[in-house]
């Protein structure tokens, strides 16, 4: 893993936990010392990401980044090509949800930031251990994607449209 996936691997984790992380947890995660973790930490900080240190760990206290929730519906069959737009064009795919006429809302996070991800997802889906979401819904779901800009969600949302992934509103 290359640093700058790894720093996006960070972020989505410290984004995500309802608690400090550890940078001895963060270490072993990414199979790198800690020194490298606060390194990596400095680096995020002088990008604008305000991490604070605590003795139980690293907090993520605010995000530079912009998320944005899509509304939308495919095929299973295309749910790597949709999936492949988000994160070729510098979007984080962090959960997926449904709206179940008796449950309501029924979620589960992802953190999907590059095709590795990607292909590790729809491996997962297509080998029979599970089933996606959308399939209670006939293909409706709702993304919630995470990006650097305003500008990147919506080169993300004008080209997940093109495809025809955008559902209608009602």
């Amino acid at each position: 893993m290359k640093a700058a996936e790894r720093r996006k691997a960070i972020v989505n984790l410290l984004f995500s936990s309802d608690e400090a992380v550890s940078g001895s947890t963060l270490a072993e995660t990414f199979g790198v010392s800690r020194q490298i973790i606060v390194q990596d930490v400095a680096v995020l900080k002088g990008s604008g990401f305000e991490i604070l240190s605590t003795h139980n760990g690293y907090i993520l206290k605010r995000s530079p980044l912009k998320e944005r929730v899509f509304k939308l519906h495919h095929t299973t069959e295309q749910t790597e090509d949709e999936l492949n737009v988000i994160v070729d064009n510098g979007g984080t795919v962090v959960d997926v949800f449904v709206w179940h006429k008796v449950y309501g809302k029924v979620s589960a996070p992802l953190n999907i930031f590059s095709r590795l991800h990607v292909k590790q997802f729809i491996e997962g889906v297509r080998t029979g251990k599970s089933t996606e979401l959308m399939a209670i819904t006939g293909g409706y779901h709702y993304h919630t994607v995470r990006a650097e800009s305003e500008g990147v969600l919506n080169t993300i949302g004008a080209l997940l449209a093109d495809r025809g992934y955008i559902a209608p509103e009602l």
